[in-house]
């Protein structure tokens, strides 16, 4: 096992941690950009040092496709390829196979997908993930699972999950760099407390360095996602890392972090950045509207990032789908302001302020007390009161 998961603080469920990877010593909760092929569009490796960037995601099957795995292992891997010095953690491939190309079919052997190349058939299997993964060298690498969506019901959902617990030992027979790679199981089940439960037994019965919580962020409500988060998170193992895959939106973060998870991804930063949109404390602030074009001030006030120390609402409304310097402006601020709210969750736990964090943040996205009940819930199960910032007449569903 190559990594080691410290404790050093905790408010109920909500843990900071110190996570010890090959290249680099994470401090938790964390958010991971998501850089597709080795990068995180429009900037470069130092900018997201500067930033406070700790671990990046990659994309097994983009990668896998090009520019190779076999091209990454002989110039070093991943690490070096794109001469990034921190952490890197590589998804299965099995994810973009079902969301991206049309046709794939799952069986006991793997997904098999047409090839975006030829059309021909093509089949990844448990072992060529891991294989793939190893010759790419990142410090965690995630199993091949069943993903299903959690809006899909009936006995798919049963069998994806049993399935993903059958891969698992193949993926750990597969895996050939254990002492330099960490292999994470993947926590399957759909909405279905039961399946959830048999999974996380099973998984943790294995014995793996980390654990993720999948099949979520799919179009299921609000108020399962967060059930199905606190489920798991109370069943897994205190003294290992929990990262809740394609998790992206401050606020979920933030939720997730209460109920004791630690780890989190998604394009969402990025993706909305090119959009033309900014994250702020209030929430979102869109750079396209035409009310932008005149507005000298910052982006956020009391941002500290380079692009809000430089550039006005008004410079980067004139850039925003235009330019290419709109979206990466964008895309710097939106990744500072996640890494900030990484280190402000971890720190607030560590100082033991974590409600007071919460509250806050809540009262600067919701400034009318509208908290919505999903919310509320879940702090209520987290052990948070929130009272001073929620109006329970006026909370939404949403």
């Amino acid at each position: 096992m190559a990594l080691r998961f410290e404790i050093l603080g905790r408010f109920n469920r909500a843990r900071a941690a110190q996570l010890t990877l090959p290249h680099f010593v994470c401090q938790t909760p964390l958010f991971m950009p998501v850089g597709t092929q080795g990068t995180i569009k429009g900037l470069a490796t130092n900018q997201l040092e500067e930033i406070g960037c700790q671990i990046i995601l990659g994309n097994t099957y983009h990668l896998a496709l090009r520019p190779t795995s076999e091209l990454i292992d002989e110039l070093g891997g991943l690490h070096q390829f794109m001469n990034w010095p921190r952490a890197l953690l590589t998804d299965s491939g099995g994810f973009q196979m079902v969301s991206l190309l049309h046709l794939a079919d799952i069986t006991e052997k793997g997904v098999t997908f047409q090839s975006p190349v030829d059309g021909k058939p093509m089949l990844l299997t448990p072992e060529e993930s891991i294989q793939i993964q190893n010759r790419i060298g990142a410090d965690i690498i995630m199993a091949l699972d069943d993903v299903v969506k959690t809006t899909i019901t009936g006995p798919r959902i049963e069998e994806a999950m049993y399935r993903t617990l059958r891969w698992i030992d193949r993926c750990i027979a597969a895996h050939k760099r254990p002492h330099e790679q960490n292999l994470f199981g993947i926590v399957q089940g759909g909405l279905d407390p039961v399946l959830r439960d048999i999974c996380v037994r099973g998984l943790v019965d294995r014995n793996l360095p980390g654990y993720a919580i999948g099949g979520l962020a799919g179009g299921e409500s609000k108020d399962s996602f967060w059930r199905v988060v606190a489920q798991c998170t109370a069943a897994l193992p205190e003294d290992k890392p929990r990262y809740v895959m394609g998790v992206g939106y401050p606020l979920d973060i933030v939720v997730c972090s209460a109920l004791g998870a630690d780890m989190y991804d998604c394009v969402y930063p990025t993706r909305t950045a090119r959009f033309g949109t900014a994250l702020v404390p209030e929430g979102v602030l869109k750079l396209k509207h035409n009310a932008m074009a005149d507005d000298t001030r910052p982006i956020d006030p009391t941002c500290a990032c380079m692009v809000c120390r430089t550039y006005s609402r008004a410079y980067i409304h004139c850039l925003v789908t235009k330019d290419a310097m709109g979206s990466q402006l964008l895309s710097y601020h939106n990744l500072y302001y996640m890494m900030k709210l990484s280190r402000d969750l971890h720190t607030s736990i560590i100082e033991g302020r974590f409600p007071e964090f919460v509250c806050n943040f809540l009262r600067m996205m919701f400034p009318k007390g509208d908290v919505p009940e999903w919310v509320c819930n879940a702090m209520e199960v987290a052990g948070i009161d929130i009272s001073s910032c929620c109006s329970p007449l006026s909370s939404s569903q949403d």
